[in-house]
């Protein structure tokens, strides 16, 4: 035995050194992270654990949940900011059950999508953009502070069109005030551990969530949805999709009604109309001689011999071979000129006199077999 660990005493070493190794960093990882984008324990890049750590640092008790029935066990008054990031996991139910927790405190939602806003009763229309360069506060009434000696700069918000707020673009505010005591921040990047040094990102993220002495950052979790919160495949679509569905169906019904073929009134004919079977076959004629068909009016006419001799015959109308032998036979004629008369295969004629002397040989054969 000794021997063996002599020989592998390098190999233990480096074993037990990996195994400590991995002990020291798992007991020194500072409790639970996650990857979740403005997480106040994701150290990430967008993460919120820089935030969060400053706050603590500036004397701001910050609480983190992540059930709605830890949030309602809280204790919330006018002294407390509720931050709420990962809005996307708020369904109806759980965002009823924050509105009625929050009371009377502070409420900043991060990166609030259509979907929270709806859920959360704010008629607020989100709109995604991509500021160029930094944006100046230049705030109206917000109730949040004032905060237009500042700016931020991100790399991407939501603005939503209100009445009131900060950081003004075309479509809207970044930072909206969408109650009384609840703002939408778009600008969600300037939490975020990457961004926050950016600009005025941090002094506006520092004035806005540590306002009060206390803060409750709420995850929503999914795990809190019930069933009606299930998403349909309405909710999914965006607002503007059933008009624009309505306006399109009401178009195509004003071309149909514009292009429409118009139609006059029936015609009423007595049927059945007689018609002279002469007329037919001379404006069947008609019609082969137009088209050079000659071909077509040769078979024809071949066919319509075939049918009245093995008619008279009585013969097989579909037996071309038997019924060619047995007018050779009566004729006393050799069988290939018969063949070539009435033959299903036999030569189609290349002109108008050979159509017409074709005919009249087929005439004068139909009578010949008669006579017989």
């Amino acid at each position: 035995m000794s021997g063996w660990l002599q020989r592998n005493r390098s190999t233990l070493v480096i074993g037990v050194a990996t195994v400590a190794a991995l002990l020291v960093a798992v007991l020194l990882s500072g409790g639970p992270r996650t990857g979740a984008d403005h997480d106040p324990e994701n150290p990430g890049a967008r993460g919120a654990r820089a935030l969060a750590q400053v706050l603590e640092d500036e004397g701001v008790e910050v609480d983190i949940v992540r059930s709605a029935d830890a949030l309602e066990n809280q204790s919330l008054d006018a002294d407390t900011t509720v931050v709420v990031t990962s809005p996307e996991n708020l369904g109806q139910s759980t965002a009823d059950r924050l509105l009625t927790a929050i009371g009377e405190s502070t409420t900043v939602v991060v990166g609030a999508a259509p979907g929270a806003t709806e859920a959360l009763g704010i008629d607020a229309t989100a709109t995604s953009a991509v500021p160029q360069g930094p944006q100046d506060g230049d705030c109206t009434d917000t109730g949040l502070g004032d905060l237009s000696d500042l700016s931020i700069e991100v790399d991407a918000a939501a603005s939503y069109a209100t009445t009131a707020g900060c950081f003004p673009s075309d479509t809207g505010w970044a930072l909206a005030a969408a109650d009384d005591g609840l703002a939408l921040l778009g600008a969600a990047g300037i939490v975020e551990n990457d961004q926050v040094l950016r600009a005025d990102n941090a002094a506006v993220a520092l004035r806005l969530l540590g306002q009060h002495p206390r803060v409750v950052w709420y995850v929503p979790s999914l795990d809190d949805l019930v069933g009606d919160d299930g998403v349909g495949l309405r909710s999914l679509l965006p607002r503007w999709l059933t008009p624009a569905l309505w306006l399109l169906g009401l178009a195509m019904i004003a071309v149909i009604w514009w292009r429409g073929r118009r139609l006059g009134a029936l015609a009423i004919e007595p049927l059945p109309v007689a018609v002279r079977s002469l007329e037919t076959t001379e404006a069947r004629g008609r019609l082969y001689r137009s088209a050079s068909a000659r071909g077509h009016a040769a078979d024809a006419l071949r066919r319509s011999t075939r049918h009245d001799l093995s008619t008279h015959l009585r013969l097989p109308p579909s037996d071309v071979e038997a019924l060619v032998r047995d007018v050779a036979a009566r004729l006393d004629r050799p069988a290939p000129d018969i063949d070539a008369l009435i033959g299903d295969r036999a030569t189609a004629p290349a002109t108008d006199h050979e159509l017409i002397r074709l005919a009249a040989a087929l005439a004068e054969l139909d009578r010949e077999v008669r006579r017989t």
